[in-house]
């Protein structure tokens, strides 16, 4: 076994180990960075940017179809080519991942080892048998994988999940959706506006992670009227021949796949972080400081999915930033940037959740503000005219404290109260800020004003 000494050991190169190595690269050479699968990181390979090439396809042959009233009218059908459409998602979903895997080729060589990663001791890992690899401090980014029920493993190939989704070479006729998150609602609507039988299940009422009564409401009046989705709803699943059989509510159907879309777990079991000590949560996720992305033994840091904390790419990129870093200069350590929280669904209409989410709150400090866009201008224009936003506001100083949003142009009024939260804005410097006319941005101001007025004269 050949023994490697170094100063940084990168667990991981996906988002969150790219960034971390560039980090600490600024601060030595004497670096590794470890990867056990195939290099290209979640979010190219199989997660945002695939999934867009996707829902982008979906939202193509769903407004093909509904131009009746605009008063234009498609002489002829309008017709999904599944293999086409796979295509052009597999195509550009190898573009990205070659940019990643060019980025990985940019490095040093000697920086870059294959194989997989298991503590020994708090400085060391060993690889796959070949390498023992002593560090003065690591960097936990190994990243995550569909959670995956037990029960459905005897459908074999029957059984997918999000990451076979983006190899397919055709679509399905027909699948169950199991998951009302983020990924089971994003990926069920876009393939039931591609044509696919789709049936989704949630075990709750939780849609998108919409925590606001208000807004959950609409969300499932909208989402309802559109696809086949059941909530409280855990159907009995078994395999019958070719088809994957569904039983639910004195029900019995049939589908040709059943997609797992109930989240991701973290890939950290494997490491062997419990026999040295690392403190974990009941989870089995390491307790880590957001801060500095420290674990219980202060050298060993953690980043991305792995920490369980938003399993998104700027947070990943974030992290990383901080864990690399301070792993460079340990046994020195800084207080990382921590963005304000923006989490967006791109469901359609789409889901925001920005800065604290209304179970965060506390009610009785708290003025909200809201706006229904069924009759907001632009989006009537548009027919976009579904959702609710509702901005919440501490009733003793008026700062933004946070808002949930179900409606259109979400990722981008998201962005703009994201900004006002990190800057800490009041209601009075939102309200001064310029609004154009007619935009959908509109009805954020209309939220606003309906806080302000429930402020109490002064």
């Amino acid at each position: 076994m050949r023994t490697v000494q170094v100063d940084v050991v990168i667990i991981g190169a996906g988002s969150a180990g790219m960034s971390a190595y560039r980090a600490a690269r600024k601060h030595t050479d004497k670096i590794v960075i470890i990867e056990a699968d195939q290099f290209g990181t979640t979010c190219a390979r199989v997660g945002c940017m695939p999934s867009k090439l996707l829902i982008s396809a979906a939202n193509a042959n769903h407004q093909a179809q509904n131009t009746d009233a605009f008063g234009i009218h498609v002489n002829g059908s309008v017709e999904v080519n599944g293999q086409e459409v796979m295509q052009r998602v597999k195509s550009e979903r190898d573009r990205f991942v070659g940019f990643v895997i060019d980025t990985i080729k940019s490095y040093n060589p000697e920086h870059v080892i294959k194989g997989y990663a298991k503590f020994i001791d708090e400085k060391t890992v060993h690889i796959n048998q070949e390498y023992r690899i002593e560090g003065k401090a690591f960097v936990i980014a190994t990243g995550s994988r569909p959670r995956v029920n037990e029960e459905w493993k005897i459908l074999g190939d029957k059984l997918q999940v999000n990451d076979d989704i983006f190899d397919w070479d055709d679509l399905p006729k027909s699948i169950a959706v199991m998951g009302t998150g983020v990924i089971g609602l994003e990926i069920g609507q876009a393939l039931s506006r591609l044509g696919v039988r789709t049936q989704i299940f949630g075990r709750t009422e939780n849609i998108g992670g919409i925590s606001d009564p208000v807004v959950l409401e609409k969300a499932h009046q909208v989402f309802k009227s559109e696809l086949n989705i059941h909530f409280n709803t855990t159907p009995k699943i078994s395999l019958e021949g070719n088809k994957v059989r569904l039983n639910y509510a004195e029900k019995v159907d049939y589908v040709d796949l059943l997609l797992a879309a109930s989240g991701r777990i973290p890939n950290t079991d494997y490491l062997g972080l419990e026999s040295i000590g690392v403190q974990l949560d009941k989870k089995g996720v390491p307790i880590t400081n957001p801060q500095t992305m420290q674990t219980s033994i202060p050298h060993i840091f953690i980043a991305g999915d792995a920490s369980n904390y938003l399993p998104l790419l700027h947070v990943a990129s974030d992290q990383g930033d901080t864990a690399g870093h301070n792993a460079g200069i340990y046994p020195k350590v800084e207080k990382g940037l921590v963005r304000s929280r923006l989490s967006v669904v791109f469901s359609e209409p789409q889901i925001v959740v920005i800065g604290q989410s209304y179970r965060d709150l506390d009610l009785d400090s708290t003025i909200i503000g809201m706006v229904e866009f069924e009759n907001q201008g632009r989006s009537r224009v548009m027919l976009v005219n579904r959702g609710t936003l509702r901005v919440y506001f501490d009733r003793q100083t008026k700062v933004f404290l946070g808002a949930e949003m179900f409606g259109p142009a979400a990722e981008h009024i998201g962005h703009l109260l994201a900004w006002s939260h990190q800057s800490a804005l009041n209601i009075d410097q939102m309200l001064a800020m310029p609004f154009y006319h007619p935009v959908i941005e509109e009805g954020l101001r209309t939220a606003l004003r309906d806080a302000k007025a429930k402020f109490p004269l002064v």
